[in-house]
């Protein structure tokens, strides 16, 4: 297979370390914004996940020679309309942690029975070279939010976040677990099946 370089265009080390742990065997040289001391930041101002990731993918790779990846995700709650949506890390303020914005969204369903609190976390990917798009890639997770936090592994809203299936929270299974089940999970396993063939060309 080729050696390639892969820019994963963000800074959220909870994501990175996803990628990075999927894509380890491959031979990928992976950098992040982070490694390549960038201080151009796109404005995410896309109404979808895949507009977001679009962009993201497309604005960075015109700053990096090789392979470009970017991701946007989030969650989906149905009592809320859709929210957060797009605006999933940001719900409680331009500054928000992942536990102010959990936190919000408890107290927006707070007494809303468990049959009204159905979500969807969504992830889209999309990869890039030079401002061309190579391959789009998007996948979902349903769950309900739970009425309080509940495990102590992954980032965002995965405390709160109850897959049926497994009978717990993303937050309660292992990163192993997760991956195999999750939006991102998801779209990594597509990703890789994706870079099996195209390194090999």
């Amino acid at each position: 297979m080729t050696e390639e370089g892969l820019l994963l265009a963000t800074t959220n080390q909870g994501k990175i370390k996803e990628l990075e742990a999927r894509l380890q065997d491959l031979p990928l040289d992976i950098f992040s914004l982070k490694d390549l001391h960038m201080t151009q930041i796109f404005p995410e101002e896309g109404k979808t996940f895949l507009e977001n990731a679009r962009g993201k993918s497309l604005y960075y790779s015109r700053y990096w020679k090789n392979l470009t990846l970017a991701e946007d995700s989030g969650i989906t709650i149905d009592y809320l309309n859709g929210a957060p949506g797009v605006y999933s890390s940001r719900f409680a303020g331009p500054n928000a942690t992942d536990e102010d914005n959990l936190q919000k969204v408890l107290r927006l369903l707070d007494r809303i029975p468990l049959e009204k609190r159905k979500a969807r976390f969504i992830s889209c990917m999309v990869l890039s070279r030079s401002g061309q798009i190579i391959t789009e890639i998007q996948e979902h997770a349903d769950g309900i939010i739970t009425l309080e936090k509940k495990g102590q592994e992954g980032f965002g809203y995965d405390p709160i976040f109850f897959y049926p299936p497994l009978g717990k929270t993303f937050a309660e299974l292992s990163p192993n677990e997760k991956n195999t089940v999750s939006h991102r999970g998801r779209v990594l396993e597509k990703l890789y099946t994706f870079f099996l063939n195209y390194l090999n060309k």
